[in-house]
């Protein structure tokens, strides 16, 4: 934390929302590190735990569980992409991402006024062979095990799932990582925001996409100014800060985006120069309605 905070003090950050990625004792004991080490600064999203799917009574300790962790300072709980791809019920039978049997789940965020966060697919290059037509093949060359080529269901398939829950549970509030995974086709993300009072959309780790379509991001930021969610996906970093606030203030042209190590592809990006209403909200105003 001390490090983290360092970083956050030289690039302005008030607080930062950490994906702890773990469950149990270890996902409870991340949260009290942070909080402990700087209350005010951090918070913390759940990770969910599939460890005992085939247990009888499963789907209500999905229900247990999430609201131990917000009891525990959880401000939210994140739904990863092994749903939908991997994950099995104890039939064999994979799990999809709108099963009834989550229901329950999704009822007690409402009821506890905690969003879900869904990050079930990615990129469209993800979904095609990693071969010398992939226009990030270098970052999937390294990242093998992020390929969803070869799974039971498409991008689009997967994506019609996720779509079909945010309007069956209104009174819950929705996140969609990553420009709700479609950051290719903004006018696909504009309906389902459109559709759904309920959802927000974060721009973590999706600079690279929006980036090299200015025109139409710059038109997508100023009309849903109130939801959209900065996030960065990457390990706090100055330089990588300093990238996105790059890309989100300055009229900046064909400049590098903040990625990992591999990057993402071999293009670069331009700014939106975005107005500092649009900004404010982006940056904090929109998260603190959620977070409370």
């Amino acid at each position: 934390p001390s490090n983290v905070l360092r970083i956050m003090d030289e690039c302005g950050l008030e607080r930062v929302v950490n994906i702890t990625m773990r469950t149990g004792e270890a996902a409870l004991k991340i949260i009290d590190k942070f909080h402990k080490a700087a209350p005010d600064r951090f918070s913390t999203y759940g990770w969910m735990d599939w460890s005992d799917l085939h247990a009888p009574d499963f789907f209500r300790r999905t229900v247990d569980r999430l609201e131990e962790l917000v009891e525990h300072g959880a401000c939210g709980l994140k739904l990863w992409k092994d749903l939908g791809t991997t994950i099995r019920d104890k039939e064999g039978n994979l799990l999809r991402i709108d099963d009834e049997r989550l229901v329950p789940l999704f009822d007690k965020a409402a009821e506890l006024n905690v969003p879900i966060m869904f990050h079930i697919a990615d990129p469209d290059a993800f979904f095609l062979p990693i071969d010398n037509q992939n226009e990030r093949y270098e970052e999937l060359a390294a990242h093998p095990e992020w390929s969803f080529h070869g799974s039971h269901f498409s991008k689009l398939e997967l994506l019609a799932q996720r779509d079909r829950v945010f309007p069956r549970h209104s009174k819950t509030t929705f996140v969609g990582a990553h420009v709700a995974e479609h950051p290719e086709d903004l006018s696909y993300v504009s309906l389902l925001l459109d559709a759904n009072p309920n959802l927000h959309v974060d721009i973590s780790a999706r600079c690279a996409e929006l980036g090299r379509q200015p025109y139409t991001a710059r038109e997508f930021f100023l009309k849903y100014a109130d939801r959209i969610l900065f996030g960065s996906d990457l390990i706090p970093d100055v330089n990588m800060y300093r990238l996105y606030f790059r890309f989100l203030e300055t009229r900046d042209e064909y400049f590098e985006y903040p990625s990992h190590a591999s990057r993402q592809g071999r293009w670069n990006i331009y700014g939106l120069f975005l107005p500092d209403e649009v900004l404010r909200r982006v940056y904090r105003e929109n998260a603190l309605r959620l977070l409370h």
